[in-house]
């Protein structure tokens, strides 16, 4: 009994001592972007089988007011709204509202070449319509109240980039459409349709459709960087990004949401593996983005992730599914990325948790 007391008391200690070691590599690994304590910055958060193991802010919430960030702050996410957008998708196609292969036409009967558009195409970005943010109009209409069908119509009649399937190539348009779609089929307005859906579901009480105007406690104000200084972010309307990239949540949110898809909360397991399924061009070539999320891999191993960019906002978070393991990285300055930091944490991570 006391040899086994010691070997448990031996066994703790190297824990520990390991546990602090990784803590010290990811706190290295984020101070290289992230080392200005009086600046804006980020928070960043690992979890391991659903359960936080790293969770730290570094930097200003607000430089005005000499906010210190911290771990609950509320983020816009930018384009990792996309994932969100693809499950309400995924969620009316599994109450028999829609199929993912039906062409755009089918409810948007005056869409340009809509025949040919499928809501595949506009999942995983191979339809070829243009990307409304390439547009040198879009400076028009950035600050303007859009409807869905508004901005629809803003590049509608843009010219193809390609053929249906032709090619993958990152599109926010077709996110757009998908959430204009979203609120055909459901008779619902997009935000509502989330809140309720994915929200409500997933115990997300901190995650809403992002506004500038609207009271949201514990805001991570955002900000550019100038050559003489920090700025506020530049306004845009969130009804412009959209379905495309107008949500804002906190990694502990985020967290609830990667464990509500584990646990089938909110989507049935079969059309929770269409959004994690790598698909094929017309050529037959594979390409790595399934619905809403990029799926690549860390040496040999299979990993989901997505990144996204707002003015004033970055963030990234990867997933590795055989590990249940996730990292995420939200930064309230497009000045620092949380890309790489997120990706060289997943590594370490993945090696030290493993052992």
């Amino acid at each position: 009994m006391k040899n086994f007391l010691l070997s448990l008391l031996l066994c703790i200690c190297v824990s520990n001592q390991s546990y602090a070691q990784l803590i010290s590599k990811i706190d290295s690994l984020i101070k290289t972007e992230f080392s200005d304590p009086n600046g804006p910055g980020g928070v960043f958060l690992v979890s391991k089988k659903g359960k936080i193991v790293y969770e730290k802010a570094f930097g200003k919430a607000n430089i005005e007011l000499d906010v210190n960030m911290a771990p609950d702050n509320v983020f816009q996410i930018g384009s990792m709204t996309k994932q969100f957008t693809a499950v309400a998708i995924l969620i009316l196609e599994a109450q028999g509202k829609l199929n993912i292969n039906d062409p755009v036409s089918k409810y948007m009967p005056d869409y340009p070449a809509g025949n040919s558009i499928t809501i595949h195409h506009l999942l995983t970005h191979t339809s070829g319509i243009k990307d409304f943010t390439k547009m040198k109009s879009l400076s028009e209409i950035a600050q303007k109240e859009m409807s869905p069908e508004a901005m629809v119509n803003f590049f509608k009649n843009e010219p193809v980039d390609f053929r249906p399937g032709e090619k993958f190539d990152y599109n926010n348009s077709g996110y757009v459409v998908l959430g204009y779609l979203i609120e055909r089929v459901s008779g619902e307005k997009y935000d509502d349709f989330i809140q309720k859906n994915i929200f409500e579901k997933a115990g997300m009480d901190h995650s809403y459709y992002a506004s500038d105007r609207k009271i949201i406690k514990n805001r991570a104000y955002g900000y550019h960087q100038k050559s003489d200084g920090y700025v506020n972010k530049t306004v845009i309307n969130f009804s412009v990004p959209f379905a495309s990239g107008s949500l804002m949540s906190t990694v502990e949110d985020m967290v609830k949401w990667h464990n509500a898809l584990n646990k089938n909360l909110i989507l049935d397991a079969i059309h929770t593996k269409k959004a994690f399924t790598k698909y094929r061009l017309n050529s037959g070539e594979p390409f790595t983005y399934g619905y809403g999320w990029h799926l690549k891999d860390i040496g040999g191993i299979s990993i989901r992730e997505h990144g996204g960019s707002i003015f004033g906002f970055k963030s990234m978070g990867v997933y590795i599914p055989d590990e249940d393991l996730y990292v995420i990285g939200l930064s309230n300055c497009d000045c620092h990325s949380p890309t790489q930091v997120v990706k060289d944490i997943a590594k370490v991570a993945l090696n030290d948790l493993k052992k």
